[in-house]
């Protein structure tokens, strides 16, 4: 939204405001019943039995599909776009495990364990966490076929034949590593079920930057952009804004 379109905004009494914002909330409180009559269809939705052996590596070493859950009976795996010949993890992505990682604890109360993977090998991935501050556990799937058989990794030729691989077979995938988040069940027996994947816009739910940002008055002002996302840096890479160097204590000179 440009400055003349703020300016232009309809301004109104205090009654107005709170009239329209009550016809307003009537279809936000519809929004949420629907989102929650889809979120008891998506637990119905019929699984599928994990068949291949997985091999990871993580911080301790190999690990398999089964120890990732970490005596949990469910597991969330974010797929991390990190490729084995990259330097840095996505930014995007980046983004996403800012999130992500100050629930893991929450979702350990919840039976649920939350891991990274990515296809590039461990001592990347350790030195990329470090230097992010995260938490969440973080694997290297660059030795099995995890990536490629949950749809987010794909082959140069494939990239380059555009065919609609990805976001279960809708649109051609972006590049060789595409986002994902997948879900697993270990029943009591062992066997590893595959519950739930999303991509895409699917991921958005993750973001609560952009739930606040929809709700700001300039939204998430990207329409200007190469691309949505080509404003998110890593979180320490953004430069201070001129308010916040101006007001900031830190900043100012002590009597």
């Amino acid at each position: 939204m440009n400055p003349a379109a703020m300016l232009d905004h309809e301004v109104v009494s205090k009654e107005q405001w709170l009239r329209a914002h009550g016809d307003f909330l009537a279809e936000e409180k519809e929004l949420t019943r629907r989102s929650d009559e889809l979120s008891r269809r998506r637990r119905e939705l019929p699984w599928t039995r994990v068949e291949k052996d997985y091999v990871f590596t993580g911080p301790q070493g190999t690990a398999s599909l089964a120890d990732l859950f970490d005596g949990r009976s469910q597991l969330a795996t974010y797929h991390f776009m990190f490729g084995p010949d990259w330097v840095e993890g996505c930014p995007s992505c980046s983004f996403v495990t800012d999130h992500l990682d100050g629930v893991i604890d929450h979702l350990k109360a919840r039976d649920v364990t939350l891991v990274l993977v990515s296809r590039a090998p461990q001592e990347k991935l350790a030195v990329f966490k470090k230097w992010m501050g995260w938490r969440t556990p973080w694997f290297s799937s660059g030795g099995c076929e995890f990536n490629q058989d949950f749809a987010v990794s794909f082959s140069a030729a494939e990239v380059a034949g555009g065919a609609k691989a990805y976001n279960f077979g809708t649109i051609a995938p972006y590049g060789e590593e595409n986002p994902g988040l997948s879900f697993f069940y270990k029943d009591p027996g062992g066997a590893i079920l595959h519950t739930y994947s999303t991509y895409t816009r699917g991921l958005e739910v993750l973001l609560g930057a952009y739930a606040v940002l929809d709700r700001a008055p300039k939204g998430r002002d990207e329409a200007n952009l190469p691309w949505p996302m080509a404003w998110v840096r890593y979180h320490d890479k953004y430069e201070p804004t001129t308010q916040g160097a101006e007001s900031c204590c830190h900043n100012k000179t002590s009597q």
